[in-house]
């Protein structure tokens, strides 16, 4: 029997957003990324955003949607986090906290661990765990 998951990967992981300006400089400012593609659809009144670090051919990307009008999402109880790595953590806080971004928990080793991490938050309040990978 063929193993349907062989060739499968990670495409993007969507969050609504409430305010598309203000979350697209957060990524592509703050954190880095680039704007991928975006493409607004009007009769279904809302916009999509992909952002990432690289095409969405070679790694998975986060899809940012903005359904017009709609009042700010709360965030919910099941929603965790999205995992960045990046070979700086503490740089990476310093340049999320000088473009405007929020620091929660400030670099340092992951509790019982060696792993440098930090987490940040959006600017719809989800957060953003950054993992060092040198």
């Amino acid at each position: 029997m063929p193993d349907t998951a062989t060739n499968a990967r990670m495409l993007h992981t969507m969050i609504r957003v409430h305010n598309l300006d203000k979350s697209l400089a957060f990524y592509t400012g703050a954190m880095g990324m680039k704007l991928l593609r975006k493409r607004e659809v009007p009769e279904g009144k809302y916009t999509l955003a992909f952002v990432g670090y690289a095409d969405e051919k070679d790694q998975a990307v986060v899809e940012l949607t903005h359904n017009w009008g709609h009042e700010p999402y709360e965030i919910g109880t099941g929603f965790g986090h999205l995992a960045v790595g990046v070979p700086d953590v503490a740089g990476m806080c310093e340049q999320v906290t000088k473009l405007g971004g929020k620091v929660t928990r400030a670099p340092g080793p992951v509790k019982f661990g060696t792993t440098v991490i930090a987490f940040v938050e959006d600017p719809d309040g989800y957060k953003i765990e950054l993992i060092e990978r040198k």
